[in-house]
């Protein structure tokens, strides 16, 4: 006979058969979200600049990613206190697939920072031409990037160290799953919304950044072919998970939008830039041939004059 400490608490029984389908395809988001960012880590290393990033878009973004994986590990908090309650590992792995999701894309976004701060980009020499972000600015786009996170997560866990225990008193259970307090769920509302705006502003300073150099510079398009369409796809897979709530998934709805049209612009400037480089090698070769059909006449003379 199972003890009342081992049996899982009644609020956590929906946990204890998760579908097949539905964690094969968290797996697949999981796994798309680690590929989707391998294609910008792999560009911005390969050319050795992080020139056409723009540093406001990575600190929007990773204060963005912060409020998001805190806003769904406070809402998940009653689901991962399953995985104390007897529901077992298999199913309390299943059951934190969501909040693996959202800390995995605010670690590769973070990533991304990082290697911006590596392979600073360079000054064009070009006079009244746009230049890039310096040092300080990019030093100083991680310690705000830092003290966001800290703070954020500071206030976090004092909300979570007040006393939230249910109203049935399921907090002093121990069989009983226990669920954040009503201040910590306003609070965690209050990230998924601000994660939200820092979204849908996120993408203004790097449209701007890749309108006025007129080209992709750094930037990957086939990270944001995968993206795109997959945050809308994120976007419904953390809507049918439970404990999630609308400011969880709206984030993605909004950067799913605002990545397309960059992506849009972007696959503009790279087909203008496609053709201008090959009318720059026609040129190049009607110039050669046009110098190669002025020689010939010189070498035929010369060796005519050697015969004689």
């Amino acid at each position: 006979m199972e003890s009342p400490l081992s049996a899982p608490a009644a609020e956590c029984t929906s946990l204890l058969n998760p579908s097949v389908l539905n964690l094969v395809f968290s797996f697949v988001i999981l796994f798309g979200i680690l590929v989707s960012y391998l294609p910008q880590h792999i560009r911005i290393i390969s050319r050795g600049t992080s020139e056409g990033i723009s540093p406001l878009f990575l600190l929007l973004g990773v204060t963005s990613g912060t409020c998001a994986f805190l806003n769904i590990l406070i809402l998940s908090w009653g689901v991962l206190g399953c995985c104390s309650k007897g529901i077992g590992p298999f199913n309390c792995f299943a059951a934190s697939m969501g909040v693996a999701q959202v800390g995995t894309q605010w670690l590769c976004f973070a990533i991304i920072l990082a290697l911006y701060l590596i392979f600073l980009p360079q000054p064009t020499g070009i006079p009244g031409g746009p230049q890039p972000a310096t040092k300080k600015t990019a030093v100083a786009v991680s310690i705000g990037s830092i003290v966001h996170l800290a703070a954020m997560g500071a206030i976090t866990l004092y909300l979570g160290a007040l006393k939230g225990a249910p109203e049935d008193g399921a907090g002093d259970d121990p069989t009983r799953a226990l669920h954040p307090s009503a201040a910590l769920v306003n609070w965690a509302n209050f990230l998924g919304v601000q994660s939200t705006v820092l979204a849908s502003i996120q993408y203004i300073p790097q449209l701007f950044t890749t309108w006025r150099l007129k080209h992709v510079g750094s930037l990957s398009i086939p990270m944001m072919c995968i993206q795109t369409p997959g945050s809308f796809v994120w976007a419904i897979s953390l809507a049918t998970r439970e404990g999630t709530r609308w400011s969880s998934w709206a984030t993605y709805v909004v950067t799913g939008c605002l990545q397309g049209a960059l992506l849009a612009m972007c696959i503009t400037w790279e087909i203008a830039d496609r053709k201008a480089r090959r009318k720059a090698e026609v040129v190049a070769e009607a110039v050669a041939a046009r110098g190669q059909g002025e020689r010939q006449p010189l070498l035929q003379a010369q060796r005519t004059g050697e015969q004689e």
